[in-house]
Order: structure tokens, then sequence, then C-alpha cells
């Protein structure tokens, strides 16, 4: 019998426990200790809406954008199911071999204030203990000798700090320290994700970047540039993304009627893989166009003005954000997703007139296009430089033909002089992100194959140390 690798190697395995709008993940990532590349061991993937209602006496704090109910427990008990399956399928052990848990969540939008999600976070991390992880593995570590000796060869915790920077990124913090966007949390992970997954390609995709994750709702941010001298080796938050992103697309296949009225969503008929070019044979392209300016009509996208405290159903602080001279920029549709019910009228009329293909064309196009208005909103602002990176995750932009219409639009713009090596599409960015914010914690770098830093420049490690003295 094989034995796998990860069992017999130094291993730093990570349990990314996320729970979206739509789906529910536990993904099991082992970071090879020898090489810095990380790759995914498992993943177990369950609907959002399949939760078990709510029981007499439970409080309900919340609900996912489409509507399903949530209690502290079941929560709690959706997560200890999901984190054990995933253990089991991939024959590990929770207690002995899962090194660290990161938990997100992406469900913000129905919340009123930041601190239901704080009510949210205690459920997830509730649910990693009953599953049996012990809360020393959801914590970075005091010091070198508490970390497990398989990590301390590999670790630096003895010459730098955590100072909260993942991926070489200060996150943003407002003048009283409160998040300006709730779903802030997802937007590091995206990130942090983005520049691993990157690792497995030729693009250098360091700061100064801009990372978006188009989940069901969207987050990402933006960094700096950093002087390749700085005594400061840390890039800065500059820009946020929040708003609705896949909640399009769902509502413009929920109007068929092929998908559940209230629940249903664009992968349940797409999927969520990414399909090479072919010709496209979904009736004419002038009819597609039209459909896309018509939901583009609806769209609304723009730097979010201070008098909103959501935008596309995302709580943010806006005033906060422009006082802090940080750019959030936000989709919408309507006013606080008002008109979704309108995109939900265009499915219906693409499906009475004409064919799958043509639906899922509209769908690729409107969700690309949204993409590239975001970018253009980052570029009026002035922060796309042109060494930056631009990197996204996320079912609608990963999925279908989208990466090939965004990189298109991305050339079209001229940011770049070879566009290809600035541009990046990965899948499972929050899992890959949470493996990452596991060894940051850790101080488990790879100075040979840095992640912090500048594109092109060198490791960060030596001004860390210098800091930390």
């Amino acid at each position: 019998m094989n034995i796998p690798e990860y069992k017999n190697k130094p291993y730093f395995i990570v349990g990314s426990v996320e729970m979206g709008n739509t789906t529910t993940k536990c993904i099991l990532t082992g970071v090879d200790l020898e090489t810095g590349m990380s790759y995914v061991i498992n993943k177990t993937v369950s609907m959002s809406r399949d939760i078990r209602p709510p029981k007499p006496g439970e409080t309900i704090f919340g609900a996912t954008l489409d509507g399903t109910e949530l209690t502290r427990e079941s929560v709690t008990e959706l997560v200890r199911d999901t984190l054990l399956k995933a253990h089991r399928d991939a024959h590990l052990d929770v207690v002995k071999e899962l090194d660290f848990v990161v938990r997100s969540t992406g469900v913000v939008a129905e919340m009123d204030s930041p601190d239901q999600v704080g009510d949210f976070v205690i459920a997830l991390a509730n649910g990693c203990l009953i599953a049996g992880v012990p809360p020393r593995k959801m914590t970075p570590p005091m010091s070198k000798e508490n970390q497990p000796e398989k990590l301390q060869p590999y670790s630096f915790a003895d010459k730098v700090v955590f100072v909260g920077a993942v991926a070489g990124v200060i996150p943003p913090v407002g003048s009283t320290g409160v998040e300006m966007v709730a779903n802030e949390m997802e937007g590091e992970l995206a990130m942090a994700g983005i520049k691993e997954g990157a690792k497995w390609t030729p693009v250098d995709f360091r700061n100064p970047c801009v990372s978006i994750d188009f989940g069901t709702t969207l987050d990402g941010r933006i960094t700096s540039d950093v002087a390749k001298d700085a005594p400061n080796p840390f890039a800065k938050t500059v820009g946020n993304f929040c708003g609705l992103a896949g909640a399009v697309p769902d509502a413009i296949v929920r109007g068929t009627g092929l998908v559940k009225a209230r629940t249903g969503t664009a992968l349940d008929i797409f999927g969520e893989h990414s399909v090479r070019g072919g010709i496209f044979s979904g009736g004419n392209r002038r009819v597609i166009d039209d459909f896309v300016n018509r939901a583009h009509e609806l769209i609304d996208i723009r730097i979010v003005p201070p008098d909103r405290n959501r935008f596309g159903r995302v709580p943010v602080n806006a005033k906060l954000a422009m006082e802090s001279g940080i750019a959030m920029i936000g989709c919408d549709v309507g006013v606080n997703s008002s008109r979704l019910e309108d995109l939900l009228a265009i499915g219906s009329e693409i499906h009475k007139g004409y064919n799958l293909a043509t639906l899922n064309e509209v769908v690729d196009r409107v969700c690309a296009r949204m993409a590239l208005r975001l970018i253009d909103v980052a570029v009026e602002q002035n922060l796309v430089f042109r060494n930056s990176s631009i990197g996204f995750t996320g079912r609608a932009a990963i999925s279908g033909r989208k990466p090939e219409y965004i990189l298109d639009g991305i050339i079209e713009r001229n940011l770049f002089d070879d566009p290809v090596n600035h541009v990046v599409f990965v899948d499972d960015g929050l899992a890959r992100g949470a493996a990452l914010m596991g060894r940051c914690m850790n101080s488990l770098g790879k100075p040979k194959n840095p992640i912090g830093g500048v594109r092109g420049g060198p490791c960060i490690m030596s001004r860390r140390i210098k800091i930390g003295k």
C-alpha cells in the first residue's frame, strides 16, 4: 500500500473551515515544509442551504443571502460534521495529525453589526472544538518551544514576531480599529490564497497587487507598492472590495426556473470548472451583448459613497474608509440589492427564447464585465501600477469561460507590457489563504521561495528581524 507523502515527510497540515452563502467547505491543505509548496489533500463541500433548520429554543442570529436561517448550534454541528468527514475521507486523525485550523465565513451580508459576525465565528470555533481540535491549534504559538517538534526546524518564531501581517500585508485598521467592511477577513484570506496559488505559475504575484474573490459575495483587497529598500517591508492595504458577486449570475439563473426559486445557484447548472475556448454556438452575438448590457444597467460598481452603511448587502463603514484613505470599491444591484428581481426577468426571457448555451454565455460575459469594471474603478483611483499583479478566485470569476474573457479585457486595457505575466486565476483561494495564514502565524516562511515582499524583490525576512530587535 502506498503511504501518502504527507504522512512520512515534514508537512504542515491545515484545515480551512469556511461557511459561505452557497457552500460550506472543509479543505485540508498540506504544506511541504522543505519546499514551501502547498497541496490540497482533501476537500469536503456541502451546500449551506442544507443546514438543519433551527430547533425550538435556539436563537436565530443571521441568515445566508438566500434566507436560510442560522443558529449558533446548527452552525456548530455543520462545521463539526464537515471537518470530521474531511479527515475521515483523507484517513487523517483530527487530534494527532492536523496542525492548524483557520475558520472563516462569507455569511456577513445579512448581519446588522460586526458583533454578530463575532457570534458566527464563535459558532465556527465551537464546531472545531467539538470535532476534537485543541484550542492551541487555532491561535499563534507563544514561542518556538510551544510549537510541535516537527515544525521547529522550519520555524523562524525565535527570530521574527507575528504582527498580524499575512503574506507581507498589514490589514487596514480604522481610526477606531473597527473593521470597515464586515468581510475583511475573507478579503485577507483570498489575497493570501491567490499569492500562494500563484506560486504554481510563473507569475510573481507579490505586492503591489489587486486580489478579487468572486464568491456569492464580493471581497478582496488592493495592496500598496513598497520601495525595495524601505525599512518597513510590509505593504499597506489601500483598497477593499465588497458587495455582490456570484449572487448576480445566481439571480439570472433563478429566473429561468431551472433551479429552486429561493436557493438555486448558477453552480447547480454550470458547475465550477473553467472551460477552454471552442466555437461559441449559443446564438447571435448581438442578442448576447444586448442581455449583458441590460444586466449591467442594473449593476452599480463604484467607490462606496460615505453615507452608505451597506453596499450589496454587506455592512460597511464607508465614511471611515474614506477618512482612512482606503478605496472601498463596491458592487450592488440597485440600492442594497433592491433590483436583483429585475435580473430574474432577464434570466426568464433568455430561457423562454434561447438555449442553455446562450444562458451560459450571458452569465460568463456579465461576470467578466463585472470584474473588469471593478478593475476600471481601481485604475481610476490610481491603485493599479505597471508592476501590479491582478488575481481572481471564486466561482463567479474562474468558472466557464470567464477567465478567458477577463484576460482579454485586461489585455485590451493595456495596463501592463506583458499582461499574461501579471494575471492569475486561482481555485479555492480562501482555503489556500488559510494554509498561508497558518504558516504566517507559525513563522514558517521560506526565504528562498518568498511570498511577502515586492514583485521581483528579495525576501523580507532580514528586515523583519531588524524591526523585531
